[in-house]
């Protein structure tokens, strides 16, 4: 099990399971969202999050199927979640505390990372998504 909140501790949640994989995306839409040259977030069973408080202040900003979930008091994103992806969300692993086994697996969308960031580790690269193994 694993728990976390947002910036001002208004939201506090756990995931009841696993952690999926987990990747840092460089698409310029997680850019925007995060304000930073990626997003890290791992894939989690929509069953196993668990808003515990704070229901109430997270809000939505939704586009083409893609809904960001974030703390209307301080920010900090959450979650998204996909409209063709309903058994899922994606955890903004920053908003973790527990300590994890691991870090990401990999970069996603390096064909539209910021030109300003060095990718410098040995994690595999997708120009987009990964292939489904």
């Amino acid at each position: 099990m694993y728990a976390g909140g947002c910036l001002c501790g208004s939201v506090r949640y756990e995931i009841r399971g696993e952690l999926g994989l987990s990747y840092y995306c460089h698409c310029s839409r997680c850019r925007k969202a995060t304000g930073s040259a990626f997003a890290a977030s791992a894939l989690v069973a929509a069953k196993d999050f668990v808003v515990l408080q704070g229901e109430d202040a997270l809000k939505s900003y939704s586009v083409n199927g893609v809904h960001r979930i974030f703390c209307a008091h301080c920010g900090s994103p959450i979650i998204s979640r996909r409209d063709a992806m309903p058994d899922a969300v994606r955890v903004r692993l920053g908003t973790i505390e527990t300590p994890l086994p691991r870090g990401p697996h990999g970069h996603i969308y390096v064909a539209s990372k910021a030109n300003w960031f060095e990718i410098c580790d040995d994690l595999p690269q997708y120009a987009e998504e990964p292939p489904m193994s």
